[in-house]
């Protein structure tokens, strides 16, 4: 039995859907429905159950009754503009800490969620290590505090403790997290609606590492089929490419599409990466040697199933 907490959402049933493809569906999906659209994530799956977040972590004693042997924590708030603190750490790290105790206590394989946001604007590089991290908002300091927190047991105890820093994550599935969904869903809906890819002045300069939806699959699979492996580690692409670069594929993509530039919003001034770029060489050190997926091939396919199935997965 494996559990996916977050497996409603965009990267969480995007890893289910990778479970299905390799035959497994004695899973357990935990989430939070409340935004009711998520349902749709799930609608092309195969699960054993699906337990709402706050049943799942005020029983967490009845599930020692299953044979889980993994935990995949994708569960979290992703709102980098969220600015309640209290709400965001009770979320992100308290929950987290209790999951990763729970499986530490039965010998349970815990792989979670980090995220690159720990870098801060990255001045010192984007390696694992604690001289590079300095968190910019109060998201990045919640993922931030928790690797800081598994840093304390990742090579003391036997259970396999694995943290993902997550760069720029985009695909199909993503479509609940509306504004905080990646720019190539929402230039998608700017070129239907009108014609238009909206960047911000100075994006030519703004490069991030955009790593596509499947190869974030494919190093969670990695480490589960792996048990022996440990640590934390970037998962991104190591490229580094402009927001131009993907307006322009885009408009390469669809028909009659004007470039228009607006200007930088005043609410994200000191809190946006304008530069990220993982160094995966401690990725490449625990075997994983799968190259990933370019940006012009991810995504054409992702608009691919935009146009053909509005973002979902159909089976």
């Amino acid at each position: 039995m494996i559990i996916v907490t977050g497996g409603a959402g965009f990267i969480g049933s995007n890893i289910v859907y990778g479970l299905n493809k390799k035959g497994i569906d004695d899973i357990i999906v935990v989430d939070n429905m409340k935004n009711a659209k998520k349902h749709r994530n799930l609608s092309g799956m195969q699960i054993y159950d699906y337990v709402d977040k706050v049943d799942f972590i005020e029983n967490l004693d009845s599930f020692k009754n299953y044979k889980i042997d993994a935990i995949i924590h994708q569960g979290a708030c992703s709102d980098t503009l969220e600015d309640d603190g209290r709400y965001m750490m009770k979320n992100n790290y308290d929950y987290s800490k209790i999951l990763f105790h729970f499986a530490l206590d039965n010998n349970i394989r815990f792989i979670y969620a980090s995220s690159a946001s720990v870098y801060g604007n990255g001045e010192n590089g984007f390696s694992e290590k604690r001289e590079n991290e300095y968190p910019l908002n109060v998201y990045a300091f919640s993922k931030f505090s928790f690797d800081q927190y598994i840093r304390r047991f990742i090579n003391k105890v036997n259970t396999q403790i694995v943290g993902l820093r997550y760069f720029n994550v985009y695909g199909p599935q993503e479509n609940h997290k509306d504004k905080m969904a990646s720019v190539i869903y929402h230039f998608h809906n700017q070129i239907l609606e009108t014609g238009t890819v909206n960047l911000f002045k100075g994006s030519e300069g703004f490069k991030r590492d955009f790593v596509y939806v499947d190869d974030v699959v494919s190093v969670n699979m990695f480490f589960l089929e792996n048990a022996d492996k440990r640590g934390i580690y970037n998962c991104g692409t190591s490229r580094a490419e402009s927001f131009l670069s993907i307006g322009e594929i885009m408009k390469n993509l669809y028909k009659n599409v004007r470039i228009e530039f607006i200007d930088f919003p005043q609410n994200l001034k000191g809190k946006y990466q304008t530069f990220t770029q993982a160094d995966i060489s401690l990725l490449r050190e625990s075997g994983y040697s799968k190259e990933f997926i370019s940006l012009k091939d991810g995504v054409k396919q992702y608009t691919d199933i935009l146009k053909q199935y509005d973002g979902y997965y159909k089976n």
